[in-house]
């Protein structure tokens, strides 16, 4: 069994599709518009094969969970996985230069991981991890 797709509500719709595609080679496909229900839709698939589905419609409420500064119950981060540790610190650079912020690393963790943290223009967290030998 295969996770299909995570799906995220946005008033940012091509702000978030451009981040996405930019910086985590995210394929993208047509834009969906359902006129009836002024629903707006875009599905990035990328190489792995996971796919990530942004939607817009202007009658979701804002989520109010504090997504900088504290953490909250329920699906918190997304993760992307490079290759090396080079890959994570040139990655953080890369959004780091585009002014996204760095919110923790790069950095080695405990279980085993290279990792940032950083958030996407919608402020949801992104990690990008690599694994490291922690023997």
């Amino acid at each position: 069994m295969t996770l299909e797709h995570v799906a995220i509500w946005t008033n940012n719709l091509e702000a978030l599709r451009e981040f996405y595609c930019n910086y985590f080679e995210g394929s993208l496909n047509n834009q969906y518009f359902n006129p009836d229900k002024d629903f707006r839709s875009y599905f990035i698939s990328f190489p792995s094969g996971a796919r990530l589905e942004l939607m817009s419609k202007p009658t979701i409420p804002q989520n109010l969970n504090d997504r900088v500064e504290a953490q909250h119950q329920g699906i918190i981060h997304l993760a992307f996985g490079v290759d090396t540790m080079e890959a994570v610190e040139q990655k953080a650079r890369e959004l780091k230069e585009n002014g996204f912020p760095i919110l923790s690393g790069p950095r080695k963790t405990g279980d085993g991981y290279y990792e940032f943290e950083t958030l996407d223009p919608d402020h949801n967290r992104i990690e990008v991890t690599t694994p490291y030998n922690h023997a």
